[in-house]
Formats: C-alpha cells, structure tokens, sequence
C-alpha cells in the first residue's frame, strides 16, 4: 500500500515538474499589417516594445501567410491549409487549443475569431472578443463574446485593441491563481489596424510631420533601412511603385493632405498594438513567467488596397468614421514585394514573424533568419514544446494529416528539413513554392516563375526561359489543390495565358487595361 501511494506521488511529482518546464505560449496574430510596418522591418512608426521582442529574441525574414484574413487563422490554428481544414467550418482540423487543453496547457483567446461556432466550441476555456470579420473599435458590433455569453459593456472609453490585452492580462492572471502548475496557450487576434482606420487622437497626434514627405520617399527609406539591417540581400530588387498609383508630387495639396491623415491614422493603430504589447510583456514579468513564455507575433496578410471608405468628414477617433487608405500606402507596407492583401505575390503573403523566448531561443540574440516558415507551422511549434503529438482522429473530425514543421530547430539556431513545397490559393490567386523556386498567377492569368533566392521580390519572371519548370509545379500545385485541398471547378481551372490586371489606387482591378494592353474582351 505504502509502495503504490509512494508510486503515484512519483507520477504526480513528475507530471506537475514536467508541465512547469513546459512553457507557456503565445501567438499574436495582427491584421492587414504589412510587411515593413513593425520598426524593426523598416517602418517609421514607432513600435519599441515589439522591436525589443525582436532585439531579444530573433526575426524570420520569409515567414509566410494565406494572404486573406480567414484563411490564416484557419492554417494558424489548425496546421493545415485553409481549404484541406474545410476552411472556416474547420471539420477536418483540430484547433492547437484542443491538442493543448489535452495535453494539460490552460487555453485562452482574445480578440477576432472570423470563423464558424465560437472559441469556446473549439478547445478554448476563456474568450472574449468579437466574432465578425472587423468592427467598430469604438463601438463594438453584436458579435462579442465573453466565455460563449453575449457582452456588450461597451464604456465611453472602450477601444478594442486595449480591450484585448486588458482580457489578456485578466485571463492569464485567472489561469496562474487557478491553475498555477499548468502552462497557458494564449492566442491574440487583434483586428488592428484592418480597416476602418479608427485610432484614438493622442495617438494620432504622434505623427503629425511624419508622412508630408509622402510615399515615394517613405518607401525608399523603408528599403533602405531593411537593407541596413540584413533583413533582406542587397541584391534584391525593391519592387517598383505600382503603375496606376501616382507619383506623391503630382497628387494635389488636397489629395496629400487626406493620404497624409489616412496614414497617421493607420501608424497610430500600429502604435497602439505596441503599447499594449509593452503592457502584456511587463505583466508577464510582474507575474515571474516572462523567460519560460514563447511570444510569436505576425500578421494573417499583407497591407490591404482596397478604399472603401465612408464618413471621410468625420475625424477617425470618432466612432461614426470609416476611413482606409489605398494602394498608395499598402506599397509602402509591403516593402520591398509586389502586390497586395489576397494577392500570391509577396506583398500577399509575407509577414513579420517575431519569437522571443529568453530561457529557449538560444540562437543569438536579434538574430535574423532566412529559413522558410509558414503559418501552418504554429501547430507543430506547439505540439513539440508541450511534449505531446498530433492525434490519429479526433471526434466529429475527418481529421487531414499535419502539414506544418517544427521551429523549435530555428530557435536553437539549427537548420531545419526544410518543407517540399508550400502551398497557396485565395480564389484564383495561386501560387506553390519548392525550393529556390516559386510560380504564381495573378487572377489565374498565367503562371509567373521566380527564383525567390536570388530574387525574391519577383522582378524577373524566368517562366518564358524555363517553361519546363513552369510545367513541373503547375501541375505540382493542381495535384495538390485537388487531392490535399479538395478543390473543384473555377478554383482548379486553367490559367487564361492574358496579362494580369492592373489595380487601380483603390485597388479595384482596372480592366480597361486590358483593352489598353491589347486583351481579348
């Protein structure tokens, strides 16, 4: 008797020490940031907090998304590619949240969800949040949650990025009162600074003088700064400002002064995410769990083109505004890439990633590395740091085998096996990389080739000289799009072989450049 209570003393001590090496984990997902938009990826804008992460910790300089919205929180949460997870039922997927919570992690969630049922439907103990696609940040919208229950205490002083990390805060501290010999999962889904561009003044009134010098010679410093800093090779091309956006000195004084707003109004909501994140980070290490916490920050696509905006008399910390910018600043956030939000090209798909991790990342400190990851690799990162596996099946799942790897390796500052290939779609942009190379198309007009190593802003297009390759990983991309992804129809159809589609500024296609190009009606 005293053998077998001596025994499960032992298990227990074991379990309980085990779980307290493990650490906790955060991801904080930022939404429709470009990929030059955090200061230590180039900007203006001041985001201290974030760059010390970054200083402390290691950047990866082609870390990839889906280039929309919903489908990277599919592939963030579940390791797979957005349609193979049965995209935003996710019926084929399991959430991190649900292989953590049974691997003895406390699972917690604040911010946007964009996806069917609820967090708390999908292995996540406490939420709060909004389960729209964007909201008013002033305001709110009918969607918010509190751990599955309505919530609308929506105070005079109420903005949802501080919101977010005030529950953040608030969730943690229950979990380390409740549960202190179990690690957290905490997933941060801002909605900043997606549109509508709402942003508190004090704020705003930071960059006042900061974007008269308007975007041409912004984007110019940004590339230079990333150059600088080896974020990327000196012999990569900065791509070109897009044909239909016009040069800042012909615009009227009229039309500088609104892109100008339109800009300090998106860099404040920038400003904001950094200062909460400044708090997050201080409230860990009040807490004592800062050294043995991984902080993973990205964002789900590239800088947003499209001005849909109304209420443009009102000013943007008035709940009434709904003001966006263009393509003539989502350029600059996308420095050095072409192309945008949506878009296969790498202004879509590229995203800052930053991890800091003081007792496991034992690379050099700020380190930058080239090595290729994908949001689908959150999953994997997380089932190997809590020490357990992906399931065989799950119940009510047609459970899709994992497609992410491990960056465990690239926080020891080792090379990983790196992935065969990648995948992409959102509606018919597509792209596949394997190895040095990548194709793409732009609205399925034809297949683009490029040698993302030595040219990975896409400036020369090889397809013509390499038409066996384009071969290869078209039919290397339609293979996986129909049998991994399950994909029919227009989505697998073939490329049309016209020349792809100008975007106006307000990032709407022109089609009149068809004509003006000599295209087929």
């Amino acid at each position: 008797m005293k053998f077998h209570l001596f025994c499960i003393f032992f298990i227990g001590l074991v379990t309980a020490t085990f779980a307290d090496e493990r650490p906790n984990i955060i991801i904080m997902m930022v939404d429709d940031l470009g990929y030059s938009d955090f200061g230590c990826y180039g900007s203006e804008i001041k985001t201290p907090h974030i760059d010390k992460l970054a200083e402390n910790g290691m950047r990866f300089s082609q870390f990839h998304n889906t280039a929309k919205c919903h489908s990277s929180r599919i592939s963030l949460l579940t390791g797979l590619y957005s349609d193979q997870a049965g995209d935003a039922k996710m019926n084929r997927g399991v959430t991190i949240a649900e292989v953590l919570k049974k691997a003895g992690y406390a699972t917690m969630m604040v911010g946007k969800w964009h996806l069917t049922k609820e967090p708390t439907d999908r292995g996540f103990e406490k939420y709060f949040g909004h389960l729209s696609g964007a909201t008013n940040f002033f305001k709110g919208d009918k969607t918010f949650r509190l751990n599955g229950e309505e919530w609308s205490e929506f105070g005079e002083d109420f903005y949802t990025t501080d919101a977010n990390i005030d529950f953040a805060k608030r969730f943690v501290g229950e979990s380390l009162k409740e549960s202190p010999d179990k690690p957290f999962f905490l997933y941060i889904a801002h909605n900043s600074p997606h549109y509508p561009l709402h942003v508190r003044k004090e704020d705003y009134d930071k960059y006042e003088g900061v974007y008269e010098s308007g975007w041409d010679k912004l984007r110019v410093a940004r590339y230079q700064k990333q150059l600088e800093m080896g974020l990327i090779p000196k012999d990569w091309k900065q791509a070109p400002r897009p044909e239909l956006v016009p040069a800042w000195d012909k615009l009227s004084e009229k039309d500088k002064a609104w892109d100008v707003r339109r800009m300090m109004a998106f860099a404040g909501m920038v400003d904001r995410i950094d200062q909460t994140t400044g708090k997050l980070v201080q409230f860990l290490k009040e807490k004592g769990v800062l050294e043995n916490t991984l902080i993973m920050i990205c964002s789900d696509n590239g800088a947003c083109p499209f001005d849909r905006t109304r209420g443009a008399d009102k000013e943007p910390w008035d709940p009434a505004s709904y003001w966006c910018y263009d393509t003539g600043w989502s350029h600059v956030g996308n420095v050095p890439f072409r192309l945008y939000k949506q878009n296969q090209h790498g202004g879509g798909i590229n995203s800052p990633m930053i991890a800091h991790w003081p007792k496991g990342i034992t690379g050099k400190p700020g380190s930058i590395t080239a090595q290729r990851a994908h949001l689908i690799d959150f999953m994997a990162t997380c089932i190997d740091l809590a020490g357990t596996e992906y399931p065989k099946s799950w119940p009510g799942i047609e459970l899709q085998p994992l497609q992410g790897l491990s960056m465990k390796p690239v926080f020891e500052g080792k090379t990983r096996t790196p992935h065969k290939s990648l995948f992409f779609r959102f509606n018919t942009n597509r792209a596949i990389i394997q190895g040095d190379w990548k194709i793409v198309t732009h609205r399925a007009s034809q297949w683009e080739l490029y040698n993302i190593v030595q040219d990975g802003t896409e400036m020369n297009n090889l397809a013509a000289k390499h038409p066996e390759k384009v071969r290869e990983l078209s039919g290397l991309w339609h293979k996986q799009a129909t049998t991994l992804n399950r994909l029919k129809g227009k989505a697998v159809g073939p490329v049309s072989g016209k020349t792809p589609p100008l975007l106006k500024k307000s990032g709407i296609p022109n089609t009149a450049s068809k004509k003006k190009k000599g295209q087929k009606k």
